[in-house]
């Protein structure tokens, strides 16, 4: 059977048992353990997966992974997260839309707090969307807010997802980290443009709060600001030694880790409860990660030793004579096809293998490709009819909101995100200025 066969048969083989429910690091792992042994035997077989697994546990900023995690987590269990939507409550409830355009706010900072999207997720609909609802706002603008704000998650640094693509990719996480910034902040002003825009011209969507709940003590006021500005001095204090030079990667996550910690400790607010359920969940959460990347890494030896990145390398470029932009723009559009029912880890070890050597060999920039799979996962995560935020939202809203309302609701978000998409796209620079700047110097 021609290698090309072999390599389609195991792609195909892999999404059907996706499809079938099966949990993606078994079904990655399985299809490359069963190919290696027929293909290459009971020895050589065996020894693509020892490999691999040897090579996971060589990989040392993978450490960054439990401590980004468990930063969040502690910001997230010590409340710290209520104290910022009070802020953005008291100072932006003046405006029209001002507590949807502080919901953005709060996403960034839980953002650059956490990495991932999915805790975004859950402050935003535990904290703001009832606070939302109960003072008139428009019920499908502020389900679009959450699950537009969430995703910028995996965008901000520290995005989980791009330390992931970093290792996969090869690539200098502190770059990638630093090209998202610059397009996780326009896409932030997208959205909040589009809230003060929508909301001028339709007031009721976006009713200003009554003066008694803005008219507060001034010494409460700036009392309330602090915890805004708190998570962006754990962020500089993780972040500055980094970009200096003074600090690796893993260091940095610890200090990211111990500062947090310490925040929680200064506030009084880390319990007993506060640190066993931040270690629980980062426990689970990094152990998932690790089983899938073991099981990325096995199917992309496979796929090397089949030479297929190569093949279809040819076939895009020599058979059909494809246009490398082209290229990758299908490789954009079939990422939100996946995107329906994959979630962004799922998607990028499956194609991983496949994209990233053709990528480069296309003659893009690398650290520029990871900002541009990072923008589309966030508008497959939006994209009916199984996007993974659409879900999630469903669990957590309440009744009054169907899932009709969540599927309307992000349909002027997602066509923000595409421009910004198509943005980034047509002027690399916004992602690429800043690590330049940085790393240049």
């Amino acid at each position: 059977m021609p290698y090309e066969m072999i390599a389609a048969l195991m792609f195909s083989t892999m999404m059907l048992m996706l499809l079938t429910g099966q949990r993606v690091f078994g079904a990655i792992g399985f299809v490359a353990v069963v190919a290696a042994l027929l293909l290459w035997g009971d020895k050589g077989g065996f020894d693509i997966g020892f490999a691999a697994s040897m090579k996971l546990m060589k990989w040392y900023p993978l450490l960054t992974l439990p401590m980004f995690i468990f930063m969040g987590y502690v910001l997230s269990e010590s409340k710290i997260a209520d104290d910022l939507y009070k802020m953005f409550h008291v100072w932006m409830g003046g405006l029209r839309g001002g507590l949807a355009i502080g919901t953005i706010g709060l996403m960034v900072l839980i953002s650059a707090m956490n990495g991932l999207s999915v805790a975004g997720m859950a402050i935003g609909a535990t904290i703001a969307l009832p606070e939302l609802l109960k003072r008139g706002y428009d019920k499908r603008m502020v389900t679009g807010v959450i699950q537009a704000g969430s995703s910028l998650g995996i965008l901000v640094p520290p995005s989980v997802v791009l330390v992931l693509y970093a290792m996969i990719a090869r690539q200098p996480v502190g770059q990638l980290w630093l090209a998202g910034v610059v397009p996780g902040l326009l896409m932030s002003a997208m959205f909040i443009a589009y809230i003060a825009v929508r909301c001028h011209l339709n007031p009721s969507l976006g009713p200003v709060l009554p003066p008694q709940e803005r008219d507060i003590p001034r010494g409460e006021k700036l009392r309330l600001l602090w915890a805004g500005v708190l998570p962006l001095v754990i962020f500089a204090v993780m972040m500055v030694p980094f970009v200096n030079g003074w600090t690796s990667l893993v260091e940095s996550s610890a200090i990211g880790a111990l500062a947090a910690f310490a925040a929680a400790v200064f506030k009084g607010r880390m319990t007993r409860v506060v640190f066993e359920n931040s270690v629980r969940n980062t426990l689970g959460i990094t152990c998932m990660f690790m089983w899938i990347i073991l099981a990325a890494l096995a199917f992309g030896a496979v796929f090397d030793g089949l030479g297929a990145v190569k093949a279809i390398e040819n076939l895009f470029t020599e058979r059909l004579n494809l246009n490398p932009w082209v290229i990758l723009i299908l490789m954009q559009l079939s990422f939100i096809i996946m995107g329906t029912f994959l979630d962004d880890t799922a998607m990028l070890v499956i194609v991983a293998p496949l994209y990233v050597p053709l990528v480069g060999a296309l003659g893009f920039d690398l650290i520029w490709y990871g900002i541009l799979y990072t923008i589309t996962c966030q508008i497959a995560y939006m994209t009916p009819p199984f996007g993974y935020n659409l879900f999630l939202m469903r669990a957590m809203a309440p009744p009054e909101i169907s899932i009709q309302d969540i599927y309307r609701s992000i349909i002027p978000f997602v066509l923000v995100m595409i421009f910004a998409l198509i943005t980034v796209m047509l002027f690399p620079q916004i992602a690429l200025w800043l690590p330049n700047l940085i790393y240049g110097n």
